[in-house]
């Protein structure tokens, strides 16, 4: 039994030094990268962004969002969950669904509103 227990710790102790480095210097995402990152807001598979590779088509360009968003709570708003104004929207309620953290989702309306 002792050496079983041994066994794990050791594993363990293994694992944490290959684990703690990439958490203790895992660099803090923007908005852009986040709404760009293909497994997290993905942006680019609906929309066309500026600076965007291979955009979608099926939402419409982020383009002016100040003036589409004069209220960015309105913009977060959309971005949580889009199914709120329209519940036939084809976009992922974000925040509902915890696509995105609190943060992320922050973040990428930060982002989406300077367009």
């Amino acid at each position: 039994m002792k050496k079983s227990i041994s066994s794990i710790s050791a594993v363990a102790a293994l694992a944490a030094l290959f684990v703690m480095p990439l958490e203790a210097g895992a660099k803090e995402m923007t908005g852009k990268e986040i709404a760009f990152d293909r497994k997290l807001g993905n942006c680019l598979a609906c929309h066309m962004v500026s600076d965007g590779g291979m955009p979608g088509n099926i939402g419409p360009p982020l383009l002016a969002m100040k003036a589409r968003f004069a209220n960015k709570a309105d913009l977060r708003a959309q971005i949580w969950d889009a199914t709120v104004k329209n519940p036939n929207s084809m976009m992922p309620p974000f925040g509902k669904h915890n696509i995105l953290t609190e943060s992320q989702v922050d973040k990428v309306t930060d982002f989406i509103h300077s367009l």
